[in-house]
Formats: structure tokens, sequence, C-alpha cells
């Protein structure tokens, strides 16, 4: 039988074939990745002693009881191994996958992201809907508070922005808040990455499903998750794990003292990626972890240059040296009066309307349209209750 889904097929050509007794080729290396991911729930200690004992994935899936003795595995693992269970969940999973139009990459196919690849607990999988090209392309991390403070909100959308208007990727988890934030940044420049902690088809948080169809539709969403899967608390520390590996640096705009940035900042330090954080005032709840990451020798970060100054070489000199083009167009775009009013606008505060007037002078009606063709611009932002923020 042939197995055909997006990014990847069974191909006969492939060393000979073995069929157990419901027909499944199990020389599909994809498929058997997936059954051992499946099976297993991701690469977990059992997991890798089994990949461990043999040669290769598919010799897992021709072997006999036997060859799992001192593996210390569960009795109904080996079970849905040598008898087929495991393939034929594998199996049906992959229909469900083509029949949404997902990619499924796992630990050897081409596609898979390098960097990642390199951490001690890769996935075994990853399930992508997208551009799966956009993986393969340098990245950054950012990510930061649920409940940010608007100059939090203002840095996290720069950065993201700058850095992704110079050729790099940023990774994110699609969370409420900052993360947020750097996914739109990102995507007025460039591209991004939301990496979940559910399946494919659960999208969460409910309030992010356009964003997150946005992603889809100019970069990627990836997940280890199988379909199905909900958004269980226990899965968001595992993903973590994800979102650092796939970066080559780590960016905290706010954090608490108790925050999943912070797991996720330990997570990078221990896969060897420069961890950088965004200073905040020390009066602020949401300022202790970044903070802190500082004071513990994270590298200090108020602009995307000081992000590029951290990164390894020869991702380091690209990107210093890449100019952000659609920058210098909305410079050069602005009016004499929007230059006027962007000047009066905080990166740290939303302003009201009536405050606006009373500065400029301008009527309500004037700001209304200078604002709309700011906010056009990508210069200015629109928060509830008609109040405006200046996008760094």
């Amino acid at each position: 039988m042939n197995i055909n889904y997006r990014g990847a097929a069974w191909d006969k050509r492939r060393a000979p074939v073995v069929f157990l007794s419901r027909g499944i080729p199990v020389d599909d290396r994809d498929l058997c990745w997936l059954a051992l991911h499946l099976l297993f729930h991701g690469p977990s200690a059992a997991a890798r002693r089994v990949v461990g004992r043999f040669s290769a994935v598919t010799d897992i899936f021709c072997a006999a009881r036997a060859d799992f003795e001192g593996l210390r595995l569960d009795g109904a693992a080996v079970e849905a191994i040598v008898s087929g269970p495991a393939l034929d969940r594998a199996r049906r999973e992959l229909e469900k996958i083509g029949r949404k139009g997902y990619t499924l990459l796992t630990l050897e196919h081409p596609g898979y992201p390098g960097y990642l690849r390199e951490i001690f607990d890769p996935p075994f999988v990853l399930y992508c809907e997208g551009d799966t090209e956009t993986l393969r392309n340098p990245a950054v991390a950012v990510v930061g508070a649920r409940r940010p403070t608007p100059y939090g909100q203002a840095v996290a959308e720069k950065l993201a922005g700058d850095l992704a208007g110079r050729g790099c990727v940023i990774a994110s988890g699609l969370a409420a808040g900052i993360d947020a934030c750097a996914h739109r940044g990102a995507l007025r420049k460039g591209r991004t990455v939301a990496v979940l902690g559910s399946g494919l088809d659960v999208p969460y948080p409910w309030e992010n499903r356009g964003l997150h169809r946005e992603i889809a539709g100019r970069g990627a969403v990836v997940t280890e998750f199988a379909l199905g899967t909900p958004p269980l608390a226990e899965n968001f520390p595992v993903r973590n794990r994800i979102i650092s590996g796939l970066a080559l640096g780590l960016v905290v705009v706010e954090a608490a003292r108790k925050s999943g940035s912070l797991i996720t900042a330990k997570l990078a330090l221990s896969q060897d990626r420069e961890v950088m954080a965004v200073p905040g005032n020390v009066t602020s709840e949401l300022s202790v972890g970044p903070n802190g990451l500082i004071r513990d020798g994270a590298r200090p970060v108020a602009s995307w240059e000081d992000v590029a100054e951290g990164l390894p070489s020869p991702w380091r000199e690209n990107l210093l040296a890449r100019q952000d083009e659609k920058e210098e167009n909305i410079e050069a775009s602005l009016s004499r009066d929007e230059r006027r009013l962007l000047g009066e606008l905080a990166v740290d505060a939303a302003l009201p309307i009536d405050e606006l007037a009373e500065r400029t002078g301008f009527s309500v009606s004037s700001l209304l349209a200078l604002l709309l063709g700011l906010e056009l611009k990508g210069a200015v932002v629109q928060h509830p209750g008609k109040e405006f923020q200046r996008r760094m």
C-alpha cells in the first residue's frame, strides 16, 4: 500500500518492505516515528530507551517480544509494537492529518528544524499548519506575561517587528499578552512561528483563533501534540522546550516571579541558547522576572540591535547588515501633522483621545482621521475606550 500525506510519502523504492498481518508497511520511517510518538506520548525516557536499542526506527516494529527485554517497558506497550496496534493508530492519525491539509515532520525528515533536532529531547514528530520553510530560517523567541503593561506590549511588538523586518523569524507560544504581541509585530513585517500546547485542530486560547489562522497563512503553527489534544496545563511546560529549541536566542519581555516564561528561559539555558531580557520598572511585579534574569547574567535588551549582538555568528553579522526598508518607508510617508501627533503619543502608556486633543489643539474629528492613518501605517495601536499608544 502507499501512504500519502502532505510533506512525506512511502516510496516503494526503499529497502525491503516487511508487512504485518494488517498489511502496514513497516519500512515507512515516518509512520514508525509517529507510532512511537503516539505510543509513548513523546520522547519519554522509555521511548528513548527503545530508540537506543535499535539501529533504525523501522527495526523497532520488526522486532520480537524478546528484543524488548531489559528496557523496563509496560507489557501493553510491547504488545502494541509487536502485534500491530501502534502502527494501526499511526496510520489512522496520518489519514486525519492528510484530510486536514497539515504536514507531519518527523525527526529524520529533511524539513525538520535543525536547531530543534540538537536539543536533548527533541519531539519525534511535529505537526505543522502553514509553510514548513518558515521553520528552516533563523529564529528568535519572544515570550512574556499574559497580562502585560502597555509598555511591555509596545516593546514586544517593536522588537518582533524590527527583527522580522530584517529576515528573522519570531517564535512564540500564541498565548494572550506578550506572545500575541510578538506574533502581531512579526506579521507586520515578516514571518512568525507559533508553538501550541494542544492539537493543531484545537485552537487555544480561543480569542487568538483569528491570529492562529493569520500565522498559518503567513508563517507556521506547530505542535507535538496529537490531533484532538486539549490544552491541558501540563502540556505547556513541555511545549516551552520547543519554543526555545527552535530559536537562536530567547527574549523575555515581562514576567512575574513565578512565570512560564522563566521556565522557558531555564530551558533555553539548558539548550545553550542566548537568554536576553528587557529591563523594567523595579516597582512593577512584571519586572521581577526579566530584571532577575539580567542580574543572573542575561543580556539586557533595549533594541533589535541588542538582540542581534547576542546571537551567534554568522547570524549576528547577517542580521546587523540588514536594513528594514518598511520602517524607512513609514518614516518617509508621515505628514507634518502625523509627525507632530506621533511626538505626543507615549510608548509606555495609552492616551485617551480627549487628552490628545488638549495636547495638540486638533479637533477630535481631525485627530481620529490622523490616528487612523497612523494605525494603517503601523505607527500607532488603538486600545479599547479610544486610547492610543505609539509603537515605539
